[in-house]
């Protein structure tokens, strides 16, 4: 397999199309080596447009959300969330620490959150190997955030909810932006929100897209009959 053609192929095929243009974000793509963040069993496929498990069993892994997004999904997230070299970074669900990996590279420090202890480790490995400092992987419960570190000026939900807790919002500092793909099947939408000053935010959704959901966030109340 050519890694570097099938790279190329990935970024011009799947994410340009997906209005993804931004320069900076294109050159991470290439500089960070998304086959090492990917489990050996699924190396073939590390440039495919899908969700890659991250445990052996698949379908499992997709129905708990551990696995890595879509290319192009990561790289519109980061995209619109226009991370700069002094913001402060929180992602909720580390996987297998790639979207941290290319967060590390534009923000100053970024605290990754992973519920699932053998996907904690997997990505704390899997950011030392590549020799990133400025990533803390934290093994915990992503929907409570990370106050006592807070506020943020950039959180990521790496996966997607029914709808973002208020405790995570709060936790932004003014200016600062949130990222999540909000909503339930068959389709949700990516959401941007962004803190316009105490308690205040607005909110943009973009684009439509799916995603696993995120362990521990609170469903829609089902009516039942």
């Amino acid at each position: 397999m050519n890694l570097e053609r099938a790279r190329f192929n990935m970024i011009e095929q799947q994410i340009r199309p997906w209005q993804v243009l931004d320069q900076d974000v294109l050159r991470l793509l290439s500089e960070v080596k998304r086959e090492d963040f990917v489990p050996v069993a699924h190396k073939a496929l590390a440039f495919a447009d899908l969700e890659l498990p991250l445990i052996n069993n698949s379908e499992a892994a997709l129905q708990s959300g551990q696995c890595m997004l879509s290319p192009k999904v990561e790289a519109r997230m980061l995209q619109d969330l226009a991370v700069t070299a002094q913001d402060k970074v929180l992602e909720i669900g580390a996987g297998s620490g790639y979207m941290a990996a290319l967060l590390s590279k534009r923000a100053q420090r970024v605290i990754t959150l992973e519920i699932e202890p053998e996907l904690a480790l997997m990505a704390r490995d899997n950011l030392q190997r590549q020799g990133i400092h400025n990533v803390e992987v934290r093994h915990g419960d992503g929907a409570q955030g990370a106050a006592v570190d807070g506020p943020f000026d950039v959180i990521l939900l790496s996966g997607s909810v029914a709808e973002v807790p208020h405790k995570l919002l709060e936790q932004l500092r003014p200016g600062g932006r949130l990222m999540a793909v909000v909503g339930d099947l068959p389709m949700m939408r990516a959401t941007l929100i962004t803190c316009t000053g105490a308690g205040q935010f607005s909110t943009t959704q973009a684009w439509d897209t799916v995603a696993p959901r995120l362990i521990n966030f609170a469903e829609h109340a089902r009516f039942q009959f």
